[in-house]
């Protein structure tokens, strides 16, 4: 089994800086890409930024130059380092993982329990 764990969300003021971390644990062989969407009430879930195992990344063009995607392979972990927040970033935010695990042949993605950002203006 393979868990997505997230932490650091919580209630920060307008302009502010949160950071996001998602540990993955369990059956894991290795992992394509981390990464993190979002949720916000009556909206679809998007994108926010995604981070390859080659050091490849991807931005929304709402975040980008204000949040940054890192890794720290050893542990597994991502992190999304959160700046001049805006109420618009208000939502769930969900850690996903594309990756094999140990006893599998081919690739699957996970999904965290997600974590709430609430930005007040």
């Amino acid at each position: 089994q393979v868990q997505l764990v997230e932490s650091g969300g919580g209630l920060v003021q307008a302009g502010g800086s949160l950071r996001l971390s998602c540990a993955a644990s369990g059956s894991i062989f290795s992992i394509n890409a981390m990464g993190w969407h979002r949720q916000a009430p009556g909206k679809q879930r998007e994108l926010v930024a995604a981070l390859t195992s080659g050091g490849s990344t991807n931005y929304a063009a709402s975040v980008k130059g204000r949040f940054t995607i890192a890794r720290d392979s050893a542990k597994n972990t991502v992190y999304l380092q959160m700046n001049r927040l805006t109420p618009e970033d208000t939502a769930v935010y969900y850690c996903n993982a594309n990756l094999y695990g140990s006893t599998s042949s081919r690739a699957h993605d996970y999904w965290g329990q997600g974590t709430q950002v609430t930005v007040s203006s």
